[in-house]
């Protein structure tokens, strides 16, 4: 019997396989998948934490997760959290992420980010944010409306195959990493936005 964390590592691959599948098969202008995850759990909640113990499992097993997912390209923010949760993978990838920091708004941050994104035509994007940027970016790409994440949801995975004018974007939700406690895909005062 496997692992629970390699169990957990076969579905995720399992999705974003089938994610892969989904896409389109003619060349696109846009990426062909992307990758959107929380930063993983943070040592305090200090202004820039660094990752904590299981933040930093949860980083390896996102990379382990990934591997074969052909990551080209990778985004963070400025804050150390989203680029230590990046770094397992993009140290095994040689890949320098590209950093966007916060904007003028929320809104103007995720529209960076898409744009980033819509630029890497062909390509494997992860995208590494937080629980109130993830739920937007994967809408910005063409997902549906979903609340910020929970304070203790840090396992999802969303795997988004940009969609065209004949289909909409579809978008796999996986979990990588130690399952998340009881409950936190569901807390009060959440609604999507």
């Amino acid at each position: 019997m496997p692992s629970p964390r390699r169990l957990q590592t076969w579905l995720a691959q399992a999705a974003i396989a089938f994610a892969l599948l989904a896409a389109p098969a003619a060349a696109q202008s846009g990426p062909s998948l992307v990758l959107v995850v929380r930063h993983a759990e943070k040592v305090d909640n200090s202004a820039d934490p660094a990752l904590s113990a299981a933040g930093t499992a949860r980083a390896l097993a996102i990379a382990e997760a990934l591997a074969d997912a052909h990551v080209d390209h990778v985004i963070v923010t400025q804050r150390q959290r989203t680029a230590l949760t990046a770094a397992p993978l993009t140290t095994a990838r040689g890949i320098q992420p590209e950093v966007i920091g916060f904007g003028a708004s929320m809104e103007a941050h995720v529209q960076e980010i898409a744009a980033a994104v819509r630029r890497q035509a062909g390509k494997v994007v992860l995208v590494v944010g937080h629980s109130n940027t993830v739920p937007m970016i994967v809408h910005a790409l063409g997902g549906p409306r979903m609340p910020d994440l929970c304070d203790a949801r840090y396992a999802a995975l969303f795997a988004v195959v940009p969609g065209s004018a004949d289909s909409p974007a579809r978008v796999v939700v996986s979990n990588v990493g130690a399952p998340d406690p009881p409950g936190a895909e569901s807390c009060a005062g959440m609604v999507p936005r």
